[in-house]
């Protein structure tokens, strides 16, 4: 099996991976880091489709696909964290003044889990930000201390991934997702 990642430029494959079921949902997209709190709640149904597909179109697409062939299977969200919602976050610290980038997000499709797709996400969203200019990247995933954590709710990755990845942790946060604390991971570009 060969994993292959692109930039997400493709809308109908991140539909397929971040979209939700219902065309009227007014969840998911992967929006709720990268707007501001009153645009994610004005977003509504297709309109929430909509704003996705344009920034699929932008010069600088939203994140990356990982493909297995030409079957888009995981999704990871990375973008310079001034234009995400962790700018302006009392739960996630800001450790210095560098234009980090930030990746929130890493979904693999049911199915396709387990067979290293995660850890190549990471390295497509670093190379992704590396490639445009981007010092450091930074992750916020949760640390469970090896507990398992409901699939669901594992979108911001686990630590353990991020370490293999040659993230190291920078600092502690008081955020908690699915019960466990998340920590701030980053990985020195330069």
């Amino acid at each position: 099996m060969t994993i292959e990642v692109r930039p997400a430029s493709a809308f109908e494959d991140v539909r397929a991976l971040v979209g939700p079921k219902s065309p009227g949902a007014t969840v998911c997209w992967c929006l709720s880091y990268r707007l501001p709190s009153k645009l994610n709640n004005e977003l509504r149904g297709p309109a929430r489709g909509e704003y996705v597909a344009g920034l699929c179109r932008a010069e600088v697409p939203p994140g990356v696909l990982a493909y297995e062939g030409e079957e888009p299977v995981g999704w990871a969200a990375v973008a310079p964290r001034a234009d995400t919602a962790f700018a302006r976050s009392r739960v996630i610290p800001r450790v210095d003044e560098l234009p980090v980038w930030s990746l929130w997000c890493v979904r693999v499709r049911p199915g396709h889990r387990r067979k290293g797709i995660s850890h190549a996400l990471i390295a497509g969203a670093v190379e992704f930000a590396r490639e445009r200019g981007a010092p450091v990247v930074e992750a916020y995933p949760i640390d469970s201390g090896g507990d398992r954590i409901d699939l669901t709710m594992a979108y911001a990755g686990i630590r353990k991934n991020f370490e293999r990845a040659g993230f190291v942790h920078a600092a502690d946060t008081t955020s908690v997702l699915a019960g466990h604390p998340r920590v701030l991971m980053r990985l020195d570009l330069r």
